[in-house]
This record gives structure tokens, C-alpha cells and sequence, in this order.
């Protein structure tokens, strides 16, 4: 069965004529990426391709997975080539924008969950730190957002000239931070402390207050204001 081509299944066995007959809805998560890569292997086919696809990640299982891949990960696989590896790489990217697009027309913060929700998705998956800066308005309506860094988190890498720039360009009344742990473990670090600390001074003193910084871990999250490392404002 693995390596019977898709063209010489029975009509209801194949992907692209079960979508069509029963919806999109009614597919595995194999049949959905068979679709997308459209060709196997000379001894799977391309739902056996893409199944095998799926279970490859040692840890994340599934679709779950995917996020994790990079293009050379993924060429490592058999059967799976620069092509392959792209396409997959790209529905990952479409479902994240996806979800940021439907976030965005509705995102108010207006507590540390939301903060969350918003950035988890995006974030959960990366295997470096990223820091980025919400910038919001006096209702907790997002104005803008910049990538402050990427790798370790320290206090040279955080220019807070550019950081209050951007919150003045946005005409912002308060900022958030928010960065991602790659081991899924949110606790702050000896450096995040410190530089929240800096940040929290200096928005004070340019009437910018910030509001939280947030740690995303997997599927969990740490707030600075919940756990009273900075004060409420």
C-alpha cells in the first residue's frame, strides 16, 4: 500500500477527490499535506511520504512538528527536497499569518492573557529568543510592534533609544515587552529581570509607562506584573 501510487487508488481513497466529495474537514492530516506535495517516492507514496513526514520530529508529533522543521532538517528526510521542504515551510508561515490576521481585528490587551494569546503562536515554535515591543493607546488597542532582538536577551542588545523612538512614532502611552523562551520554561532569567527593570525606569521617566513584559514558554507564559516584579500602573 505504501508504495501504490496515488492515481491507482480506488476514487473515494484519493485525497484530492475526497476533498472534494466530503470537504477539507473530512481528511487526515496526511491527506491534507499529500495534497500539497502532490508527488512521493519511487517506495512511498505521497501520503505515506507525508505521514512519514509527520511522525519524523523526535519530540513533536503531527502538524505540531512542522513548526520545528528547518529547510535543511527537512531535506534530511527521504523523499523530501529543497521543493518539498519550501512548500511545507510556506503553509507553516500561511497558518501563522493567518492566525496573527484574525488576532489583529480583535486584539485589545487589557490583561496578561491577551498579551499572551496574541504572541503565543508566533513565538512558541522559535528556536532563538526574540524580543519584541507592543506599543499600545490609552483603551490597551495595539498602535504598532518592533522586533527588539534576536538570540540571548541582555542589556547591550536592548537600545532603549530605539525602543522609545518607535514608542513615540506610534504616539504610544504605554509598551509592553514580550520575548520566548525555547525551552518552554517561562521563569525569567537573572539578565530579563534586569533589563525590564531598566526599561520599567526609563518609561517612567519619558511618561511611556510599560505595562508587562511577558515570557512565552510552551503553552504557558510568565508576567512580570502578575508575579509583582514590576509595579502596575
Amino acid at each position: 500500500m505504501e508504495n501504490m501510487k496515488v492515481a491507482d487508488m480506488a476514487e473515494n481513497e484519493k485525497p484530492v477527490e475526497r476533498l472534494i466529495k466530503y470537504g477539507s474537514e473530512c481528511l487526515s492530516d496526511a491527506e491534507l499535506l499529500a495534497i500539497l506535495l502532490r508527488t512521493g517516492t519511487k517506495d512511498m507514496n505521497v501520503i505515506s511520504l507525508s505521514q512519514m513526514i509527520l511522525n519524523s520530529h523526535p519530540v513533536h508529533k503531527g502538524l505540531r512538528g512542522l513548526h520545528y522543521r528547518s529547510v535543511k532538517e527537512l531535506t534530511e528526510l527521504p523523499g523530501v527536497g529543497n521543493v518539498k521542504a519550501s512548500q511545507i515551510l510556506a503553509i507553516t508561515e500561511i497558518a501563522k499569518r493567518i492566525n496573527s490576521l484574525e488576532k489583529e481585528e480583535r486584539v485589545r490587551f487589557d490583561s496578561p492573557d491577551s498579551v499572551a494569546d496574541y504572541f503565543m503562536e508566533d513565538v512558541r515554535f522559535l528556536t532563538k529568543e526574540r524580543l519584541y515591543a507592543l506599543f499600545t493607546a490609552s483603551d490597551g488597542s495595539l498602535l504598532g510592534k518592533v522586533k527588539l532582538s534576536e538570540g540571548s536577551i541582555n542589556r547591550s542588545i536592548v537600545s532603549a533609544r530605539e525602543l522609545f523612538k518607535e514608542a513615540v512614532k506610534c504616539d504610544a502611552t504605554g509598551m509592553i515587552l514580550i520575548h520566548n523562551h525555547p525551552s518552554g520554561d517561562p521563569s525569567p532569567s537573572e539578565e530579563d529581570i534586569l533589563v525590564t527593570k531598566r526599561i520599567e525606569s526609563l518609561g517612567l521617566k519619558f511618561e511611556i509607562p510599560l505595562l508587562d513584559h511577558i515570557i512565552i514558554g510552551d503553552g504557558i507564559y510568565f508576567s512580570f506584573i502578575e508575579k509583582g516584579i514590576i509595579h502596575e500602573i
